[in-house]
């Protein structure tokens, strides 16, 4: 974990884990998934597709989760994890979906992510903003050359 403001406990980032667990076995069932995320959530899909809303968050999956990915499980884990403020965390993570047998994403199937959770009144953690970026390893390196053969600044 990341530094913290004063304030904001191990209980806190214990209970934004919760939340990003929950909502990961919540997958494949629109109304579950939905609970995850505020009234007000904004979702960037990963081909940049976007969803506002817990119900457009709920409607957008309903189809899905009933078609192409019906039976699919959501594979993620953290990769950091960060308060903003006292009520709002800064989720890096790997995700993807798996299909079949498999335990584990692809190299082609990751998709790196942001959450943005809020600690609603209520007390429970939310999903307000998520962004979904497909992981291309070719397509980073190659940015990367790049950048190194610029021109340098004065």
């Amino acid at each position: 974990m990341n530094a913290s403001p004063a304030g904001t406990t191990q209980d806190a980032a214990a209970a934004v884990r919760e939340r990003f667990a929950a909502h990961r076995l919540a997958w494949g069932d629109a109304d579950a998934y939905g609970r995850s995320f505020t009234e007000d959530a904004d979702y960037i899909t990963f081909y940049g597709g976007r969803l506002t809303g817990r119900e457009g968050v709920v409607e957008g999956h309903r189809g899905l989760f009933a078609g192409v990915l019906a039976g699919s499980r959501l594979w993620a884990e953290i990769t950091g994890l960060a308060f903003l403020a006292p009520d709002v965390a800064l989720v890096h993570a790997r995700g993807a979906v798996l299909r079949g047998r498999r335990t584990r994403p692809g190299r082609r199937a990751l998709s790196v992510q942001t959450y943005v959770l809020v600690r609603e009144p209520d007390g429970d953690w939310r999903i307000r903003a998520f962004h979904n970026t497909r992981h291309r390893p070719r397509t980073e390196a190659l940015s990367a050359a790049l950048a190194r053969w610029a021109p340098k600044a004065h």
